[in-house]
């Protein structure tokens, strides 16, 4: 698994897996190691391959009281999610999702009303103020972002 703080993890620790498909379940770490650039999780009860193909690329969750301090000016993307994206005084929607793709910064999927997501580069060329308490994020985004997602007309 990728992650900036490894040293979080430790054995007998609880978890949650979020798979793909939105199934959760509670998990244990049985037992840990690095491997390359990734950390391996050995979880109890997850025995063979069929055991741990339901968790393959699964988001794994844990309480947020457990959760490593970060250092001014980082957030928990997960913290996200609920956030009302604002380009400048114009509300755009609501962040349903973070996802990775082929760049660096990850991908805010915006909702507004019924329309298709708004994939939003989470730049910090773009952010102009992020607020939590609040559950907003004030963005300067480029001109015509938004209308890379529009569906062609024929």
């Amino acid at each position: 698994m990728h992650t900036d703080v490894p040293d979080r993890f430790r054995r007998e620790m609880r978890l949650w897996a979020l798979a793909k498909d939105g199934q959760r379940r509670e998990v244990t770490v049985e037992d840990l190691w690095p491997h390359k650039s990734l950390l391996v999780l050995k979880f109890q009860g997850v025995e063979t391959i069929s055991d741990a193909e339901p968790l393959v690329g699964a988001e794994l969750q844990l309480p947020r009281g457990e959760r490593a301090e970060l250092e001014p000016g980082w957030t928990y993307l997960s913290d996200l999610i609920g956030c009302t994206v604002f380009d400048g005084q114009r509300e755009i929607g609501e962040i349903e999702d973070v996802q990775f793709g082929a760049g660096e910064a990850p991908l805010l999927v915006v909702r507004s009303g019924s329309k298709l997501p708004y994939e939003i580069p989470f730049a910090e060329a773009f952010l102009e103020k992020l607020d939590l308490e609040r559950k907003q994020v004030r963005m300067n985004l480029p001109e015509g972002l938004l209308e890379v997602n529009k569906p062609k007309k024929d």
